[in-house]
């Protein structure tokens, strides 16, 4: 028998639920503090031996300031996936302290599947890249607005081709409008998509950078081997990951990345679907953009031949190994279905090379 206290917590910005689970019980005590550390550090100094504590609670917008405060008092904390805590399908009532409740038994059952908690440092670098991503999207929405404004005044730019470009840049940024109000509202409608523009810069810049110094500069050399991944791809890809040890297989760092098949099957019948998406959408992004590259028949020429430069005789083999096989895989899956799909298996195929590459399991591929 579990001689734990088990204690689930339901963490929101002003609040927690907390349920606590005693050893030898099924009975829950229940409260409601603030989220505060305060408050927190006074409800587990009621328990004078840490050993025999063992708190959970869901990932979620909160980040990770309450596992690392309570980690702090020598107490372990588990932060859990919430896409993988098992629901009822009846119930239908939903509370936080019912989410508290049902944290602290499933944790006693071992029923929970932790998340891995980055460092500082670790999540540092994350939100960086994740927030150039944020301030791209901001930029396409940028560059949207100003061509739905020049379609409104029906100005149309006189080049062959109307597609972004310094010479759009220019051509834009020399426009006038009958009305100054017109004008000056175009001109504010530059300057936001020149701000995101700059920002995207600076931030790539310092990225590049991160990616020559240590912690990253020897996985990133690693990933750079593979075709279609980059400065940029690499370094999402290892400080998504982080550390690619904690998956026994490339099964299971393909379920990681959400690019494994759904899949429902009952008795005799086994029916598979679309790719789950339940893992890190980051990575599974940039092995989707580069696993286009695969549709090319397998070359080592140009930017790839000189990241190539410097590594090992069986790095290279392995990259060249990797061509070959996701080149086949995306002709072969185009040929049946169309390319988007074949391009979704390449990637997932590509997250199993990259874990290869990156536990030194660089053996055929079957």
């Amino acid at each position: 028998m579990d001689q734990l206290t088990h204690i689930g917590l339901d963490v929101h910005k002003d609040t927690i639920a907390v349920a606590v689970l005693r050893p030898d019980t099924v009975e829950v005590d229940e409260r409601v503090i603030p989220n505060t550390p305060a408050a927190i550090r006074r409800l587990l100094s009621r328990y004078p031996d840490p050993s025999q504590l063992s708190t959970c609670y869901e990932a979620g917008p909160t980040g990770y300031d309450t596992h690392r405060l309570i980690t702090s008092l020598g107490i372990p904390c588990d932060v859990i996936a919430p896409s993988l805590i098992p629901r009822r399908s009846g119930v239908r009532v939903k509370t936080d302290r019912i989410d508290a409740r049902n944290l602290a038994r499933l944790h006693r059952a071992g029923e929970l599947t932790c998340v891995r908690v980055p460092t500082n440092a670790e999540e540092a670098v994350r939100d960086l890249i994740r927030v150039r991503e944020e301030v791209k999207a901001d930029r396409r929405i940028a560059r949207q607005r100003i061509r739905s404004f020049l379609l409104r005044y029906g100005c149309r730019y006189p080049g062959a081709s109307d597609r972004w470009s310094t010479r759009f840049e220019v051509w834009a940024r020399a426009l006038t409008f009958q009305e100054p109000c017109a004008t000056e509202a175009f001109g504010h409608l530059l300057g936001a998509y020149f701000v995101r523009d700059s920002q995207l810069v600076e931030i790539g810049r310092r990225i590049e950078e991160l990616a020559l110094a240590e912690p990253f500069a020897a996985p990133v050399a690693l990933l750079r081997t593979l075709r279609g991944i980059d400065t940029l791809y690499a370094m999402t890809i290892a400080a998504e990951t982080c550390d690619f040890c904690r998956f026994p297989d490339a099964g299971s760092y393909m379920a990681f990345t959400g690019l494994t098949p759904s899949e429902h099957s009952s008795g005799a019948s086994r029916h598979q679907g679309s790719i789950t998406k339940t893992g890190n959408r980051h990575i599974r992004r940039v092995l989707v953009e580069a696993a286009w590259s695969y549709r090319h028949l397998p070359a080592v020429r140009g930017a790839l031949k000189k990241r190539l430069e410097g590594h090992s005789p069986e790095v290279v083999a392995y990259s060249w190994a990797a061509q070959c096989r996701l080149s086949g895989t995306f002709r072969r899956v185009a040929a049946k279905k169309n390319a988007p799909t074949a391009v979704v298996a390449t990637a997932r195929e590509l997250s199993g090379f990259v874990w290869g590459l990156m536990t030194e399991n660089m053996g055929p591929k079957s």
